[in-house]
């Protein structure tokens, strides 16, 4: 992947020249936005060389209605009675019994409420950052909060009525932030759509959650828009930002144009609707999916927003800006619950500051924004941490002897003391060593210089990545979560660590497994203020996943050690069971083939209600940047395992269409080893087949979060399949 081009070469990490790159100062050399809070052509914010100290600095006198003191915030310590409401709904305009409870007993309130907190504490820090024409600006938490309400005015005029959502389908950027909050605070429903989606695909998450308005960023993004209006009976306008329309067209609005609308609305108008509002209300859907079925569109109310802001993120080890200002990248789809939660809700809970990346991040422009930024807390999906590990695995392949070694031994000593003494804080003085010599300029190549919390979620990560990051000095820190849980309900940090696992419990949450085996495994059960309201329109799905004492079943595997740490096995639906009745897990099965064979980008292990277990491999290959699609050239480090095996092939077609001896004899060998390593026969692969193309998001086999769609893989390659079971009945 080109967003992995990380180390020209191995002398430029150990230079100090390999960060000339960097602008001069540093991250720290930025502009101000003026306070005119005006928006060009672009829609963007307006720049100019004024700042605060102008005399355009923000009081709370000239904040005016922006405040409210006395009719909206006063609520906050005020008991919220819902005990006659339901556990869940699926009404978006229904209200649901919150889970206060000993465990959890902190007052329930709104997002307005959190965002008021906010204010006063961070208004004058930076909230969020951007990059235009090269330099790096800044909206303070005070300019954010006003542009959110001017947002939330604009959509009013534009005909939002409560309970219906705004559906947002764009880059991440202030705009989504503002549209995001603004819909809040308007009486709305936030909804992502992912920017990968189809017009189908967008058409139905619109439609089935009554969208009124739908914000786009480009000029490909509307066009699908304007392709499914007629089936969307609730739109009422497009808003647009970074491009505007191409032509005028009715009801389609750029956001400097939303924002003059509403500023042609009272600010009492708004107070009326932000007073109005209750924490057991609905204020966002995330739409799951879909990798087993129809997207669900997953409930959540303000409180299980605001109390996961707040308390996942404190058990993260998250700061407030009082203690340490978090600096974020935010690059990861917010109509994803990992990204909304961490970017979004928790950058305002602790006044944290959010840098966007290019909207080209995962094509190659994500390794400099970090690099610029500099983050002091980073999320990334699995798929993202290793490919940043076969990149620095290519690069190192392909130096000198010297910087080889060096890299070598000082992963090797750092790697050794994080398994021996992984919560130590005492380093020995060849850990110290390798670090200054090595490691540390690794880490500033890679913008990790100031990271200290660095987070996966959305999939299960590999050993083999976690032991690699681990000999950087990088630990990786895991967590368990779902959309219907508001994201974290387990999480590791740095004093709650344990290799391999997703953390303890999130104080506040309960779990409990059901149907235990032999070894312990069982469904995980979780209960707490976290967990959703019910699927929008769904209520099968809902009383499938909420049972009659509020405990959501997830579906997934785990077992828990005798210190609490949450170890995932697999996920129910996911479970192989084979003709003879054998349960087989795919996840371990599939990690050992990547771990065993490093030529393999994915491993699909198929064989349910079959009579033996095969699997599907692809190959790493090379990513097109422009198409975001992969290639038929092998990466580096899949060249060098031909090479080491005996093959010049350097694409996937000759290896597959010439049926390579040497690299076919070397992937069977490798099956064997892990057959081998099985528990049993029944968990032997027996055959496999090398597919033309690696799994892409463009191919549909991997879905927005690079997490695998097994239906979608067994649907499309079922020809393959077949082919194994077969030829074993001639």
């Amino acid at each position: 992947m080109p967003e992995m081009l990380l180390l020209r070469s191995a002398g430029s990490v150990l230079r100090t020249a390999f960060l000339s790159r960097l602008p001069p100062g540093g991250p720290g050399c930025v502009r101000k936005l003026s306070l005119n809070l005006q928006y060009q052509q672009e829609v963007r914010p307006s720049v100019t060389n004024s700042s605060p100290s102008d005399g355009q600095a923000l009081s709370k006198e000239s904040l005016g209605h922006a405040l409210p003191l006395s009719s909206l915030e006063k609520a906050r310590g005020a008991q919220l009675d819902c005990s006659e409401e339901p556990l869940w709904t699926t009404r978006a305009d229904g209200r649901v019994h919150l889970r206060v409870h000993p465990i959890c007993p902190q007052p329930p309130y709104t997002v307005h409420q959190m965002f008021h907190e906010a204010l006063d504490k961070y208004r004058d820090l930076n909230a969020l950052g951007f990059k235009r024409q090269g330099v790096w600006e800044h909206i303070s938490y005070s300019q954010y909060y006003l542009l959110a309400r001017r947002t939330a005015k604009g959509f009013l005029k534009l005909g939002l009525e409560r309970a219906h959502s705004v559906a947002i389908l764009g880059f991440n950027s202030p705009e989504w932030f503002f549209s995001a909050v603004g819909t809040v605070f308007a009486g709305g429903i936030v909804t992502g759509i992912y920017t990968t989606s189809s017009p189908e695909a967008c058409q139905y998450v619109a439609h089935d959650s009554c969208a009124n308005i739908i914000v786009v960023d480009t000029q490909k993004q509307l066009e699908k828009i304007l392709k499914i209006w007629k089936n969307l009976p609730h739109l009422k306008a497009v808003v647009t930002y970074r491009e505007a329309p191409a032509r005028k067209m009715a009801r389609v609005y750029t956001m400097d144009e939303v924002m003059g609308l509403g500023d042609e609305l009272p600010e009492e108008t708004l107070d009326a609707v932000i007073s109005a509002q209750q924490p057991n209300q609905c204020c966002v859907l995330i739409y799951t999916s879909g990798t087993t079925g129809s997207p669900k569109g997953v409930m959540l109310s303000q409180d299980n927003i605001t109390w996961t802001a707040r308390h996942g993120s404190q058990a993260g080890g998250i700061q407030a800006a009082e203690v340490q200002q978090e600096v974020v990248v935010s690059y990861l789809p917010l109509s994803h619950i990992a990204a909304q939660i961490y970017d979004l809700w928790t950058g305002i809970q602790w006044g944290a500051h959010i840098c966007f990346a290019e909207p080209d991040a995962l094509q190659g422009s994500l390794v400099n924004t970090l690099r610029e930024v500099e983050p002091t807390s980073h999320l990334g999906v699995p798929r993202v941490w290793e490919k940043i590990m076969e990149r620095i695995q290519e690069v190192g392949a392909g130096s000198g002897f010297l910087w080889r070694k060096m890299l070598l031994w000082a992963m090797s000593v750092t790697l050794e003391q994080n398994v021996t003494c992984p919560s130590s804080d005492l380093k020995s003085f060849k850990a110290r060593l390798a670090d200054y010599l090595v490691l540390a300029k690794v880490r500033q190549a890679l913008g990790f210089a100031r990271c200290r919390k660095n987070f996966y979620g959305a999939a299960p990560l590999t050993t083999e990545t976690q032991q690699f990051f681990l000999g950087l000095n990088i630990h990786l820190y895991g967590g368990y979560g779902l959309s219907e849980t508001s994201g974290p309900h387990f999480i590791s940090s740095l004093s709650n660590y344990r290799p391999g696992s997703s953390g303890k419990a999130v104080p506040g949450c309960l779990m409990k497994l059901v149907n235990e085996d032999a070894e312990g495994v069982g469904e995980i059960c979780l209960w707490g203020r976290n967990v959703f309201m019910g699927y929008l329109n769904m209520e099968d799905k809902t009383t499938e996943a909420i049972d009659a004492e509020g405990w959501l079943h997830t579906g997934d595997t785990g077992r828990l050690d005798e210190d609490g740490f949450l170890f995932i096995t697999g996920r129910l639906k996911e479970i192989i069971i084979t003709a003879g009745g054998e349960n087989v897990p795919p996840v371990p099965i599939e990690d050992a083939v990547k771990m065993e064979l490093p030529i393999i980008s994915n491993a699909m292990l198929i064989g349910d209600q079959r009579k033996f277990l095969s699997m599907l491999l692809t190959l790493k290959c090379t990513l097109d940047p422009d198409a975001c699609h992969t290639t038929d050239h092998l990466t580096e480090q899949a060249v060098e395992f031909c090479r080491r095996v005996g093959s010049s092939a350097t694409t996937v077609s000759e290896i597959v269409g010439r049926r390579d001896e040497a690299v076919y004899r070397a992937i069977e060998e490798g099956i064997q080893r892990v057959n081998r390593k099985a528990a049993a026969q029944p968990y032997h692969i027996q055959k496999w087949a090398i597919l033309q193309k690696d799994f892409s998001v463009a191919g549909g086999e991997l879905g927005p979060t690079l997490k695998l769609r097994r239906r979608i893989v067994l649907d499309k390659y079922k020809d393959v399949i077949d082919s194994f079971y077969q030829e074993q009945k001639k």
